[in-house]
This record gives C-alpha cells, structure tokens and sequence, in this order.
C-alpha cells in the first residue's frame, strides 16, 4: 500500500499502522500481566501486532506489508514503551480487553479491504478480515500463557466475521471505503464491546454424552476442562 497513491491506499495505510499499534499494545499488555522484561514487552508486542497481517498476506500472495516499512514493527514498540512506562496499574487487564476490541474491529476492515483491492473472492476476502484480527491473538495468548481466544466461548470471532461481512457487502453495493469502513468497524465493535459489558457468548454444544472420557491431551482434549471456544 502506497500512502500516495489515492484515497483508499491512504485509508488502508493509516488504518494498518493504528491498528497494529492497539493490537502491539495488546501484546504488551499480556507481557505485563506475566511481569515480563521490557525486551518481551518489545516481542510480545510485534508479534501481536503483525501475526495476523503476515498471514493474511502469505495466503493472499501480497509482499508482507512490514517487511519493506519497519514503521510497523516500531509503532508496536512504541505501544509497548508506553504500556512499560505507565508501570503498575490495576486497569490493565480491562484496557487489554477495550484495546484488543478497537484493533479487532480496525483489522477486520483493513484486513478484508486489502484483500478485496487485490482481487481476491468477497467471501475469501471477509475470511482474509476474520484472520488478521484473530492470528495476532492468538500468537499472543499461547506465548503469555493465557487462555486462547480461540477457546474461550464469547463473542469475538463473530464480531469480526460481523464487521467484515458488512464492510464487504457495502463495498459490493457500491459504497464509498470511507462509510462502509466505519459502518463495518461499528458493527464489529458494538457487537464485541455489548460482549464484554454485558457477558454475551453463543451457545455451547447441547448434545453428546457429558459421561464420555475426555480424549487424552494432544488429541483434541480441552484444555483445563473447558471445551469453550470463543466464537
């Protein structure tokens, strides 16, 4: 994406900075609560920040968008350089939550706009958005020990699928990037932030034998005994 070359490539440019910046903050976040030293801070921080893009591009055939503009790696230190020098605070773990919901929402949008820009499938290209939100999360649970997204039953993958499917049907209908970005950033925050006020998540699986043994681990067994998958 050149920032000079029209609108939509200035759009999508700035968006990708903030958003790998909100979600490298994420990442330093998970460091602090693990007390970790400023260096993690620095890993945890540009993984997060640029996990889900790598693999978007990867799977689209895109040059990985930080590989020629380092400005990516360094707003996601900056990020973590900001979240070290606030030291100690008791808000953090609901600033992990609010910040991770902004950069899932931004990603979302970014994530499915590059694809749709580079001729991919609208379908393929909302399934593009959701990974780019998630990836980056998930590298940053497995790394700080934490309960992964991916397993935990609340709403946050289908906030994001919400967020993309808008932005991508509004573009097909012929929508400015500009109103449908935003109306697909809203929809995905809104659906994410009523999530965590209110405690949304989707039902879990009524059926199968509660009885049955748990399959043995690096089988598909659930972690601590939650079969909860964050949808």
């Amino acid at each position: 994406m050149d920032v000079h070359l029209d609108p939509l490539g200035t759009a999508l440019f700035w968006l990708d900075y903030a958003a790998a910046a909100v979600f490298g903050a994420t990442g330093a976040l998970a460091a602090a609560r693990r007390k970790h030293d400023i260096i993690t801070f620095g890993f945890f921080a540009a993984i997060t920040g640029v996990g889900g893009g790598t693999l978007r591009d990867l799977l689209i055939g895109a040059p990985v968008f930080w590989v020629q503009r380092p400005g990516y790696i360094l707003a996601c230190l900056a990020a973590a350089t900001v979240v070290w020098l606030l030291g100690k605070r008791g808000w953090r773990f609901r600033a992990l939550l609010w910040l991770d919901a902004l950069g899932m929402a931004a990603y979302a949008v970014v994530g499915t706009a590059k694809a749709l820009s580079l001729g991919v499938h609208p379908f393929s290209a909302v399934v593009m958005g959701v990974l780019t939100t998630a990836f980056g999360g998930v590298i940053r649970d497995v790394l700080a020990e934490e309960p992964n997204l991916l397993l935990r039953r609340e709403i946050y993958i289908t906030a994001a699928l919400l967020g993309a499917g808008v932005f991508a049907v509004l573009q097909l209908l012929g929508a400015p990037f500009w109103p449908a970005g935003i109306a697909g950033f809203s929809a995905a925050f809104g659906l994410r932030a009523c999530a965590i006020k209110f405690g949304w998540s989707l039902p879990g699986f009524a059926g199968g034998d509660e009885q049955s043994p748990s399959p043995p681990a690096g089988e598909g067994g659930p972690r601590s005994g939650s079969g909860e998958g964050s949808h």
